[in-house]
């Protein structure tokens, strides 16, 4: 793995690919980790503004809403 000249927590850092691929990788080991705890993600996805993705453990996704008390609604599953 390559070493980064840049400096953890600078701004040029948070403005970096380095720091792009940190959040992206601590992300989906997050992910996987609440899916393997039997637990679902959620997530947004560009081909459904204004809903969410709910991926339960399963592997199955359903498109989901979020009201703005935060109560989920499953809309359908895709």
């Amino acid at each position: 793995m390559r070493q980064s000249a840049i400096k953890p927590g600078s701004e040029v850092f948070r403005a970096s690919a380095e720091f792009e691929q940190a959040i992206v990788t601590q992300g989906e080991a997050a992910a996987r980790e609440h899916l393997d705890n039997g637990r679902p993600v959620y997530y947004a996805d560009p081909k459904y503004p204004g809903f969410v993705v709910k991926k339960n453990p399963d592997g199955s996704e359903q498109l989901a809403s979020v009201d703005l008390d935060g109560k989920i609604t499953v809309v359908r599953t895709i």
